[in-house]
């Protein structure tokens, strides 16, 4: 037994003095390797980072941005073409070709422009460009940017960098309007500009170019001549666009990889692409889903019941039971992220305030509904509602409304109206609330909702003079202090009750590297910090 002992003893320092030598060259071989230069476990490596991009587009028409009606097609252009004034994240207007915007008096601007600009062919940018761009919009009725120069009367040049703009009448926050792509006419001269084969790949000043086209892709390429290309640091200098014939094709190619980043407004956008492989951001769209609440409508008129309204109404339900994911609860409608308001997040649904704000009213709860007496006479809450009958999602959102007040003790007799009855509903403010919604201005005008003749009755000599002011506002602390005051009162008074905004998916798989950060005009704000790990 003694013998075998020391005989296994003996071979398992035999073991250890093998491993520790097998240890000691692994060792070397590793630092060797290092000093070499070569890669190793535990050693950083920079990371290559891609410089090419898939984006797509289904059901293609033209890259052209003012004869286009496809949306998708007007989001890739924001690479492509440059306005006058472009609008940033935060809502804000920023210069582009334009170097600077002034009122000449209530609808006269004069436009200077930016020089030294070349489209991507080498020919120089001109107050012709902007001219004949405004003139082929003006007669496109179908062009997304038809409204935005709908009241240009005149345009008349001055010289090659300057333009004397002239409306048919004044227009809030005009400068907004100016967001419209500019076209080359020279590049147009002597063509049918609505048939041409020059639509396949028009000239640009923008970041990227169009540098090949094909029946299924178009090739973009960085715009060595782009005028801002001494700040541009962006990664990505190569992005092709796959054409797809229907939206199916499209989702299935992003399944399989085969493209980067997809917008989308379909709430059934996971049956095509799946749950898995790809992040998604959220953006705010233009449609703003609002209940007006008539201030000269008899029970309404108190503050305290239109508060109390407000409290009985849960948002997350009305959008959960109609609208769907899609769509998001609102509360006021600028978009959320405007520089001009600071909105906090408040949640008004709260049952105890209501019961609150009606008691200190003289209401009191019986018998399932708010009374009070009055001339000797039972009064209850009892409202006429309005919406139109042809859309059925309203409808639906107005009966969860309905009964969500009937909970409380509020009636509510709903009207549907067809076209015709609901437009004169509108026009003479004849109800005593109205459930409406509207797709936002480009620019942050309230009128709608606090100008003459409002959705709402609405009558308050502050509001009244703020509006007034505004008008001829340009230092942006100030329209930041008037525009909050506007929040403020907006949410004392109750004129109306925010209800939901609609919602755009930007989906990118996880090739793509980098932060989204977009809003409803441009998703590509952040494309310099993007690139593909491909």
């Amino acid at each position: 037994m003694k013998n075998n002992f020391f005989g296994y003893m003996f071979i398992l320092f035999i073991i250890i003095i093998m491993g520790f030598a097998i240890y000691r060259v692994k060792i070397q071989n590793s630092d060797k390797k290092q000093n070499d230069g070569s890669s190793s476990i535990g050693v950083t490596q920079e990371i290559k980072k891609g410089t090419e991009m898939t984006l797509a587009i289904s059901e293609f028409d033209t890259i052209n941005p003012i004869i286009t009606s496809n949306k998708k097609v007007q989001d890739i252009d924001k690479l492509i073409y440059e306005p006058l004034i472009n609008i940033t994240e935060d809502y804000k207007t920023e210069y582009a070709l334009a170097l600077e915007c002034a009122k000449n008096s209530n609808n006269s601007y004069i436009i200077r422009l930016r020089q030294g600009v070349k489209w991507s062919d080498g020919s120089k940018f001109t107050s012709d460009d902007v001219k004949y761009t405004i003139d082929r919009l003006k007669e496109n009725k179908n062009s997304v940017y038809m409204h935005n120069v709908e009241h240009i009367k005149e345009v008349d040049i001055i010289d090659n960098y300057t333009l004397r703009i002239l409306l048919s009448q004044e227009i809030n926050n005009f400068e907004y309007y100016l967001n419209f792509p500019i076209l080359s006419s020279s590049y147009y001269r002597d063509t049918d500009f609505w048939n041409t084969e020059k639509n396949k790949a028009p000239v640009t000043t923008g970041q990227f170019k169009i540098s090949e086209v094909t029946n299924n892709t178009i090739l973009l390429e960085k715009n060595e001549n782009w005028w801002n290309n001494k700040n541009n640091t962006t990664v990505i200098n190569k992005i092709t666009i796959n054409l797809y014939s229907t939206v199916a094709e499209l989702y299935n190619a992003f399944k399989m990889g085969s493209i980067n980043l997809i917008s989308t407004e379909n709430s059934s956008y996971q049956d095509y692409i799946g749950t898995i492989g790809y992040d998604v951001a959220e953006i705010e769209g233009r449609e703003f889903i609002f209940l007006a609440l008539n201030t000269k409508s008899g029970i309404l008129s108190d503050k305290n019941v239109r508060k109390a309204i407000r409290a009985a109404i849960d948002k997350n339900r009305v959008i959960g039971n109609s609208y769907g994911n899609m769509y998001k609860t609102s509360n006021f409608p600028l978009n959320t992220g405007s520089f001009l308001v600071e909105e906090k997040e408040e949640n008004f649904y709260n049952i105890d305030e209501k019961n609150n704000l009606l008691t200190s009213s003289g209401w009191e709860a019986k018998n399932g509904t708010w009374q009070k007496i009055e001339n000797y006479r039972t009064k209850i809450i009892e409202l006429n509602m309005v919406v139109r009958q042809k859309d059925s999602t309203r409808c639906r959102a107005a009966e969860d409304i309905k009964n969500q007040l009937a909970e409380q003790g509020i009636i509510v007799n709903i009207i549907y109206a067809d076209d015709g009855s609901y437009n004169s509903y509108l026009n003479n403010v004849n109800y005593d609330m109205m459930l409406g919604s509207i797709e936002g201005s480009i620019a942050p005008d309230l009128t709608t909702y606090f100008g003459y003749n409002n959705l709402a009755k609405f009558e308050n000599q502050e509001v009244n003079d703020i509006m007034g002011y505004l008008k001829n506002i340009t230092d942006e602390n100030e329209l930041k202090s008037k525009y909050q005051r506007l929040y403020e009162i907006y949410n004392e008074e109750v004129p109306y009750i925010g209800i939901g905004r609609n919602k755009i998916l930007a989906i990118k798989n996880t090739e793509l590297v980098g932060e989204i950060k977009a809003n409803w005009y441009n998703m590509f704000y952040n494309i310099k910090e993007w690139y593909t790990n491909k």
